[in-house]
């Protein structure tokens, strides 16, 4: 290999890193992106016309009773769907990763047989409280909050009708189905 060859190969290699500086400065100058004045993104959030306000939305919710009067079984059954990984609604059915619902309206909490229940929901229990329809809309509204330790993750339901309409389903799952609140 002589030296001319030398210089080609050096001449191509320095020709290219060239032309790859040369390329990103035309592109930093077409496409300037000036820096923020504050780090980080923002992130595009709805106001609500309550402002946020927790109680207001609690206050315009009708009471679990009422809501009963409109809601079906058969639509509950559909928004039971996001429940079924976890829970099941038949007889004899068996626990998953949460006890089985069969039964559950008017049943002591933490009481299914088979379950190991978080503490706080046993304790609950020990207290002989049971599952009433209030009970069952708060809880499905928001399970962590209700009780605090529960094991149970899910986030809730937001939607009221939806939690009636499954408080429905359960209630038609029962030996005997507890009687509808007034």
């Amino acid at each position: 290999m002589d030296s001319f060859e030398l210089n080609k190969i050096a001449g191509a290699v320095l020709g290219a890193c060239l032309f790859a500086m040369g390329l990103g400065i035309i592109t930093d100058i077409i496409f300037d992106q000036p820096a923020p004045e504050k780090p980080g993104f923002m992130v595009a959030v709805a106001e609500t016309k309550a402002g946020g306000d927790a109680g207001a939305k609690a206050a315009e919710v009708a009471p679990i009773a009422a809501r009963l009067k409109t809601a079906t079984a058969d639509a509950g059954q559909k928004v039971f769907a996001k429940c079924a990984s976890c829970h099941t609604p038949e007889k004899g059915a068996g626990n998953k990763v949460g006890p089985n619902l069969y039964g559950v309206v008017d049943r002591v909490k933490g009481s299914e047989a088979g379950f190991g229940y978080s503490g706080a929901l046993a304790d609950l229990g020990k207290q002989g409280q049971k599952w009433t329809y209030d009970d069952l809309d708060h809880f499905l509204a928001n399970p962590g909050a209700v009780v605090k330790g529960t094991k149970m993750s899910f986030k809730g339901l937001d939607n009221p009708d939806d939690r009636a309409a499954v408080i429905m389903f359960l209630h038609s799952k029962a030996d005997a189905p507890a009687p509808l609140p007034n």
